[in-house]
């Protein structure tokens, strides 16, 4: 997907770390981790990099792969607008109910689809954090992907969303009257968002260009945590440098939400409290386990 979560897969295409493998790599972009899910079923896919939600969904319909590397941790933010976030400043929980009062409707939050990571979060920091029905006591409307998040904010179409970078540094560059009244770092440290989740044909048939994926990924990693400029860069080149030029590019490098990571162990505990809320929120049929969800394998054995 065109955000910071696949970070590495700019880096491993635009710095050519793919010729590495072996065999021809192509890639497909997807506006949202829903969309990937709907496409994988018909098994074409060797790796998947997209929400860990969607990969969840993934492996509870059978597709036969674990999560063998994680992107990106921390990578959330809760944006709302400046009038409402001096509301909450003053409210805090009680802040929604104060907006609903005032404005004679409830707060209006845009993100990505059901089942997506941004959404699920969303639902999850309401309910657990802030006390707050998702279902009641505010509105969530889903936009496909992070350009339709994009324009419904700096169209003021939304009061608030759950979004990761690059767009709450283009928001802010574009002078939008949003900031962030939350991050993920804060009440869930360590929480996933992009995997890299692998089909069992390549990491269990294949175990030697998997252990190359992974290794190429981390290299990915130390590249965009010593290179910041560079990877500013690709990512303007991969995502559009019309939709992210360069400079906000270089300034969502520097966002809290960018914490670019490899190593899978990272996300464990994260990982278990979304495997609990997608199956409450029946995305899952069945809660999955750690065992299930990560082969540590393959990081493990570099």
């Amino acid at each position: 997907m065109p955000i910071y979560p696949d970070m590495q897969y700019f880096v491993m295409q635009e710095e050519g770390y793919f010729d590495e493998l072996g065999p021809d790599v192509s890639g497909k972009v997807f506006s949202d981790g829903p969309s990937i899910v709907q496409a994988s079923a018909k098994g074409d896919f060797d790796v998947m990099m997209f929400g860990i939600v969607p990969a969840m969904i993934v492996m509870d319909k059978g597709i036969p792969s674990s999560i063998t590397a994680a992107n990106i941790r921390d990578a959330m933010q809760i944006l709302a607008t400046d009038e409402f976030a001096a509301m909450w400043e003053e409210h805090g929980n009680e802040a929604f109910a104060k907006f609903e009062e005032q404005t004679g409707r409830k707060f209006k939050f845009g993100t990505f689809p059901p089942g997506s990571v941004p959404d699920i979060l969303l639902r999850y920091w309401l309910e657990q954090e802030v006390g707050v029905d998702p279902e009641n006591d505010v509105e969530i409307t889903a936009l496909a992907g992070a350009g339709p998040v994009r324009q419904a904010l700096l169209s003021g179409k939304i009061d608030g969303t759950s979004i990761m970078e690059p767009v709450p540094t283009i928001v802010e560059a574009r002078g939008a009257p949003f900031q962030s009244i939350a991050w993920a770092g804060d009440f869930m440290p360590g929480q996933p968002a992009a995997v890299t989740l692998m089909h069992d044909r390549l990491r269990e048939e294949n175990r030697e260009v998997a252990t190359e994926f992974v290794r190429q990924h981390r290299r990915a990693t130390r590249f965009v945590n010593e290179n910041p400029e560079t990877a500013a860069q690709h990512a303007s080149t991969v995502i559009g440098e019309e939709a992210l030029p360069v400079e906000t590019a270089r300034r969502a490098m520097d966002s809290r939400a960018s914490a670019f990571i490899s190593n899978p162990h990272e996300i464990e505990s994260g990982a278990k409290i979304f495997a609990d809320y997608a199956q409450q929120a029946r995305k899952t049929e069945q809660e999955l386990t750690v065992e299930e969800l990560f082969d540590y394998g393959v990081w493990d054995s570099l």
